[in-house]
Order: C-alpha cells, then sequence, then structure tokens
C-alpha cells in the first residue's frame, strides 16, 4: 500500500508563497492520480488540484487558479504544490490523496485510495 507525508506548511504573510511536498513510499509506478485537499474544522474537504499521470491533466479550482501550480517530480517520487499569492482563505491543513490505476483525476475525496496525515497552512496578514 501506499503511503504519503506532506511537508511544507507553515505559517505565511498575505502575498507570500509555500511549496508543499507529498512524498509517495512505494511510488505509484503505473497509472495514478495525486490530489490535494483542504480542509477547516467544521467544513467539508474541499479539493484543490491534481494530477494524472495516465493523461497529464492538471485540474485547479476555480479559487487558486492562476496562483498554485502542481508539478511532479517521479525520481523523488513527489508531488508538488507551489502556492504563491496566498490569502487568509487559503489557511487551512492540506492533505495529499492518491488515486491507484487511476483513469482521471477526480474532486471527489471518497473516490482515492490512500491519504497523508496533512500539513497545515496559515496565511496571515
Amino acid at each position: 500500500e501506499v503511503q504519503l507525508v506532506e511537508s511544507g506548511g507553515d505559517f505565511v504573510q498575505t502575498g507570500g508563497s509555500l511549496r508543499l511536498s507529498c512524498a509517495a513510499s512505494p511510488f505509484p509506478f503505473e497509472d495514478y492520480a495525486i490530489g490535494w485537499f483542504r480542509q477547516i474544522p467544521g467544513k467539508e474537504r474541499e479539493a484543490v488540484s491534481c494530477i494524472s499521470s495516465r493523461f497529464g491533466a492538471t485540474y485547479y479550482a476555480e479559487s487558486v487558479k492562476g496562483r498554485f501550480t502542481l508539478s511532479s517530480n517521479n525520481a523523488k517520487n513527489t508531488v508538488y504544490l507551489q502556492m504563491n499569492k496566498l490569502k487568509p482563505e487559503d489557511t487551512a491543513t492540506y492533505y495529499c490523496a492518491a488515486i491507484v490505476m487511476a483513469t482521471a483525476c477526480s474532486p471527489f475525496p471518497a473516490e482515492y485510495d490512500y491519504w497523508g496525515q496533512g500539513t497545515w497552512v496559515s496565511v496571515f496578514s
């Protein structure tokens, strides 16, 4: 089974940048999708971004388009979420999740097979 570990969360001023990492062990060598979600207490888990290995497609929530960029480095068994122009409303616990043998990305948490423990991002003014 795949183990996912997020890192990179921190406290950052409005307008600043962070890069979150999601390390997979073992790395899904066949078709997969890696999604990033975020959640605050009492709220539904929200899809942020996703990358699909089969189609090379990416997904971004409307709220982060133009600010967040998802990328991967298979040699390092890692996917990244580059977050720029951060806003206070980006404050949340960020989770990465994986669908093994995926054909496409999905914005629905129930469709993901594995989850990391989360990393906290706090944006302040």
